[in-house]
């Protein structure tokens, strides 16, 4: 049997790469989408989700979720993905609507009735800490959490500390990595340095000649811009499709370590930041207090450190034909 997916995503241009990975993967079936805002807000995400399934001619529900983060304003990365997520490209109209019922509600019944699957999160995770607080019960029947945010190198693509999606919305965030859910951490790091689809990986996507080849390039057009005025680095950095393709294989990580992990929620200077505790010393005297709440549930995450960049080319290459 196939494994199973629920996606959550705030869909701006990388997300939209992601789901193309999973939409067109012959090895599993995704059984929901629920969107959030995040990148864009939650009514953009959702028309960009539904885009992104009819240009896979996928018929997969998609549910709309949260509009705002659980205690703070919604902080929009338009500067990085466009006005629209999409790199404002003018992408014509949609067929189909999004399905009526709210997206806390389509997380929790697609888990209950399908115990074991694995849930894929791209962005800020207010819709599953919403869906958490209602049923805590859920955590213990997603087989795998894989969660695209974080920086636990401590190099953050918002904050100097910290990651957007964990930032947008820490806690919620907070919320889930103290759930009990079996998360899997895919940080920011991950789509850095060789994992960057370079100028000469570029044109390979475009000779692949497909439209989902030639949309996975157009739509990050703008965050291709905004990468190197970020970084200064030449190429498009796609941190969503890279979490996506461990999720759909596991074996593209390379290295990994089980960590207690949290995230700050008041801290000015290190908001959203994800602390690792990677040398064990959070149940020590000094710290056991602070860290209870993790403590308390005996819950590592796995923490993703690196991963086979060839390997994880290859599956973006494998779904774009």
């Amino acid at each position: 049997m196939k494994p199973l997916f629920l996606i959550d995503t705030d869909t701006a241009s990388d997300d939209a790469v992601a789901l193309i990975m999973a939409l067109r993967s012959p090895n599993v079936r995704v059984l929901a989408i629920t969107t959030v805002a995040g990148n864009v807000a939650v009514q953009q995400a959702t028309r960009n989700a539904l885009y992104t399934a009819e240009l896979c001619g996928s018929d997969v529900p998609i549910f709309m979720g949260a509009e705002e983060p659980l205690n703070r304003p919604h902080q929009s990365a338009h500067w990085f993905h466009g006005r629209d997520g999409l790199g404002d490209h003018g992408y014509p109209p949609l067929k189909k609507s999004h399905e009526k019922l709210p997206a806390l509600e389509a997380i929790i019944s697609t888990i209950e009735s399908n115990p074991g699957l694995v849930l894929v999160t791209l962005g800020p995770l207010t819709n599953v800490a919403l869906a958490l607080e209602l049923n805590p019960g859920i955590a213990g029947k997603v087989g795998r959490c894989v969660i695209m945010g974080g920086a636990p190198c401590c190099e953050g693509n918002v904050t100097p500390a910290a990651e957007y999606n964990i930032w947008c919305d820490p806690e919620a965030a907070q919320i889930v990595l103290r759930s009990g859910l079996p998360v899997e951490l895919v940080g920011w790091h991950l789509c850095r340095g060789d994992a960057v689809l370079n100028p000469d990986d570029i044109k390979h996507v475009l000779k692949i000649g497909t439209p989902q080849a030639r949309f996975a390039i157009e739509c990050n057009s703008r965050a291709q811009e905004a990468y190197f005025e970020q970084t200064g680095e030449h190429g498009i950095s796609l941190p969503d499709p890279v979490a996506m393709a461990t999720a759909l294989d596991p074996t593209i990580v390379t290295q990994q370590t089980e960590n207690y992990v949290d995230v700050e929620t008041s801290s000015e200077l290190t908001l959203g930041m994800t602390v690792v505790d990677r040398l064990n010393v959070a149940g020590n005297d000094r710290n056991r207090v602070v860290w209870a709440p993790i403590l308390s549930r005996g819950k590592k995450a796995k923490v993703c450190w690196t991963i086979d960049n060839r390997r994880w080319k290859q599956a973006l290459y494998s779904a774009l034909k």
